[in-house]
C-alpha cells in the first residue's frame, strides 16, 4: 500500500522538481516511480497518465540530461500497457527518444530501444512517429557496427535492436519494404552467423526473417546472401521442437524462389528432413506428427524448383529420390502423400518420366491407389492421380501405362463425389488416350464412363471438372474415330456438351469440340441429327464465323463442320436459312492461306447444294 500512497506524492514532487531541477530529489522521485512499476505496472501506468506528467519527461530525455537512462526505461515500462502507447506518442516523446539513439552510452542505448519497441508494438501511432523521426536506419546503422561485438551485454543490445525492428514493422508492408531497402536482410543473416550462440538473439533474427520472407521483395535479398547455410547450420544443432518449428517458418516462405530452393538443397537440408521423416515416423506424439508433415511438406516445396529437383533427381539414382520412393508404401498417409506429391514433381520432364515408368514407379501407385479407394484419403488420392497424369505426358509411356492396367485402376475412382479427385482422374485418361486410338474406344464404349461425363458436363460449381469432362467426351471422338463411341455418346445425351463446348472462351477447347463435331457428322450424322439440331448447331457456327474475334483454326473447323452437315436435310435447310454465303464469301479474302482456301471449299459447296 504504501508504494501507492507515495506514488501520488512522488507525481506531485515530480511535476515540481522536473521544471526546478533538483538533481537528488529528482532520481529518488524516477526510483520511486520505477519501484511502482515493478510492483504493479498497470495501475501505475495509469496514475502516471493521469498526472499529466508525461509531457515533462521529453525535458528529461535531452542528450544533456543526467537521467535520460531511468527516464527511457519508465517510459519502456509504461510502453508494455497498449493503452500507454498513444499517450507517449502525443506526449512528444518519440523524437528525443529517438535522438538519443546517437548515444554511446550503452544502457541509454538499450533502455532507448526498449521504449520504442514497445511504442511500436501493435500501434500504427507509435510506428509512423518513429518513421518521421528516423528511427529505423540508425537503428540498422548500429545493428551494423556493433554486429561482430559477441560479449553477453552487447547482444542484449542487439536482440533489443532486432526486437524494435521487428515490433516496428510486424504485419506493416510498407514499413517491412523500408526496412529491406535499408539493407536490413544481409545485415541480420550476418548477426544471425556470428551469434548462432545467443539462444535469445538467433530468435530474434528468426522472427524477423519469418516477417520479411513474407514480402516478395525480399527474396531477392535473401537470395544474395548465404541464409540458406546458416539456416541448414542452426537447424542441424537444434534439438527442441519448438526451436525446428521456428526455422521452418523461415524455410518454408523462402523455399518459395527458385535460386533459394538450389541454395538449400546444396547446404544439406534434404538430408536434414529425410532424418526427421525416419525418426519421426512411427510415433504418435503430436510435436512429431507435426515434424513428420512440415518436414515431409517442405522436401515435397523443394522439388517444385527445377534446379533443385533435376539435382535431387540425379538420373533416378539419386539417394533422395530412392528415400522418396519407399514412403509411397509405408503406412503413414502424411509420407503416402508426400511421396506421391514428390513423384509428380519428378514427373515434370519427358527424361525423368520415362525413367520412373520403366522401374516401376506405376505399379507402385497404382497400388497405393487401390489402398484408397474405400472411403480413402481424398488428398492422397488426389497426388497419385497427379503423379500418373504427368507420367503419361510422354508418347512412349502411355502404351506402357495403359498395359500396366492404369485405367481400370483410375476408374474405380468415378464414383468419387471430390472434385479434386474428379479433376485429376480426367485429366490422367485424357493424357493416356492422346494417340491411343484402341484405349480410346475402349473407354469410348464405357457407357459408365461416359454418362458420369455427361453429368460431370453440368457441374457449374466447379469449372475444373466441367471443362475437363467436356475436353475428355471430345478426346474419345477424335482419338478413337470410332461410329460405336459416337452411338455412346449420343445415347448418354453428350452432344449437346460438345456443341456448347465450341463457344468456349479457350482456343484450345473450342477447336477440340469441332474437331469432334465434324467426325461425328462424317460417321454418324443420322445418329446425332437431332441433337445436333437442338443445340442449335448451325446458329452457332453462323455466330462464330460472323465474328471477327474468332481465331483462324475456328473460322477453319467451323466452315469443314458446315460442309459435313450437308448431309442432312433439315441441318441443310438451317445452313441455307441463315444466309450462310454472305460471311463465307468475304472470308476468301482472309489473310490466312488455309481459312481462305476452305472459305472457297466452302463456298462452292453452299452454291452448289443451294
Amino acid at each position: 500500500m504504501l508504494v501507492t500512497d507515495n506514488l501520488s506524492d512522488t507525481l506531485k514532487k515530480l511535476k515540481i522538481t522536473a521544471v526546478d531541477r533538483t538533481e537528488d530529489s529528482l532520481e529518488g522521485c524516477l526510483d520511486c516511480l520505477l519501484q511502482a512499476l515493478a510492483q504493479n505496472n498497470m495501475e501505475t501506468s495509469e496514475k502516471i497518465q493521469a498526472s499529466g506528467i508525461l509531457q515533462l519527461f521529453a525535458s528529461l530525455l535531452t542528450p544533456q540530461s543526467s537521467f535520460k537512462a531511468k527516464v527511457a526505461n519508465i517510459v519502456a515500462e509504461v510502453a508494455k500497457n497498449e493503452f500507454m502507447r498513444i499517450p507517449c506518442v502525443d506526449a512528444g516523446l518519440i523524437s528525443p527518444l529517438v535522438q538519443l539513439l546517437n548515444s554511446k552510452d550503452q544502457e541509454v542505448l538499450l533502455q532507448t530501444g526498449r521504449a520504442l519497441g514497445n511504442i511500436c508494438y501493435d500501434s500504427h501511432e507509435g510506428r509512423s512517429a518513429v518513421d518521421q523521426a528516423g528511427g529505423a536506419q540508425i537503428v540498422i546503422d548500429h545493428l551494423r557496427s556493433l554486429c561482430s561485438i559477441t560479449d553477453p551485454a552487447n547482444e542484449k543490445l542487439l536482440t533489443v535492436f532486432c526486437g524494435m525492428l521487428m515490433n516496428y514493422s510486424n504485419e506493416n508492408d510498407s514499413l517491412q519494404a523500408q526496412l529491406i531497402n535499408m539493407g536490413v536482410i544481409p545485415t541480420l543473416v550476418k548477426l544471425l552467423g556470428i551469434h548462432c550462440q545467443n539462444a535469445a538473439l538467433t530468435e530474434m533474427c528468426l522472427v524477423a526473417f519469418g516477417n520479411l520472407a513474407e514480402l516478395e521483395s525480399s527474396k531477392e535479398q535473401f537470395a544474395s546472401t548465404n541464409i540458406a547455410e546458416e539456416l541448414v547450420k542452426l537447424f542441424k544443432k537444434q534439438i527442441e521442437h519448438d526451436k525446428r518449428e521456428m526455422i521452418f517458418e523461415v524455410l518454408a516462405p523462402l523455399a518459395e524462389n527458385d535460386a533459394i530452393k538450389l541454395q538449400l538443397v546444396e547446404a544439406g537440408l534434404v538430408e536434414c528432413l529425410l532424418e526427421i521423416v525416419q525418426q519421426k515416423v512411427d510415433s504418435d506424439k503430436e510435436d512429431d506428427i507435426t515434424e513428420l508433415k512440415t518436414g515431409s511438406d517442405l522436401m515435397v516445396l523443394l522439388l517444385l524448383g527445377d534446379e533443385s529437383m533435376q539435382k535431387l533427381f540425379e538420373g533416378g539414382k539419386g539417394n533422395v529420390f530412392q528415400r522418396v520412393l519407399s514412403w509411397i508404401p509405408s503406412n503413414n498417409h502424411q509420407l503416402q502423400l508426400a511421396g506421391a506429391l514428390a513423384i509428380a514433381n519428378f514427373a515434370r520432364n519427358d527424361g525423368n518420366c520415362i525413367h520412373m515408368v520403366d522401374n516401376g514407379i506405376v505399379e507402385k501407385l497404382m497400388d497405393l491407389l487401390d489402398r484408397h479407394v474405400e472411403d480413402g484419403n481424398v488428398t492422397v488420392q488426389h497426388a497419385a492421380l497427379s503423379a500418373l497424369r504427368n507420367l503419361a505426358i510422354p508418347v512412349i509411356n502411355k502404351a506402357k501405362m495403359l498395359s500396366a492396367g492404369v485405367t481400370e485402376t483410375v476408374l474405380k475412382f468415378l464414383k468419387s463425389e471430390m472434385p479434386p479427385v474428379q479433376f485429376k482422374l480426367l485429366g490422367t485418361l485424357r493424357m493416356l488416350i492422346d494417340a491411343q486410338a484402341e484405349a480410346a474406344e475402349q473407354l469410348g464404349k464405357n457407357v459408365k464412363l461416359v454418362e458420369r461425363l455427361v453429368e460431370w458436363c453440368e457441374a457449374k460449381d466447379h469449372a475444373g471438372v466441367m471443362g475437363e469432362s467436356n475436353r475428355l467426351l471430345s478426346a474419345l471422338i477424335r482419338h478413337s474415330k470410332s461410329k460405336d463411341v459416337i452411338k455412346t455418346i449420343v445415347q448418354s445425351g453428350g452432344i449437346k456438351h460438345l456443341v456448347t463446348m465450341a463457344t468456349s472462351e479457350h482456343v484450345i477447347m473450342q477447336n477440340e469440340a469441332l474437331v469432334a463435331l465434324a467426325l461425328i457428322a462424317a460417321l454418324e450424322l443420322g445418329t446425332a441429327e437431332k441433337d445436333l439440331e437442338s443445340a442449335k448447331l448451325v446458329q452457332i457456327l453462323h455466330r462464330l464465323l460472323a465474328d471477327e474475334r474468332s481465331a483462324p483454326e475456328i473460322k477453319y473447323n467451323s466452315m469443314v463442320l458446315i460442309c459435313a452437315l450437308m448431309g442432312s436435310e433439315s441441318l441443310h435447310k438451317e445452313v441455307q436459312d441463315l444466309a450462310f454465303l454472305d460471311v463465307v464469301s468475304k472470308l476468301r479474302s482472309h489473310e490466312n492461306k488455309s481459312v481462305a482456301q476452305q472459305a472457297s471449299l466452302t463456298e462452292q459447296r453452299l452454291t452448289v447444294e443451294s
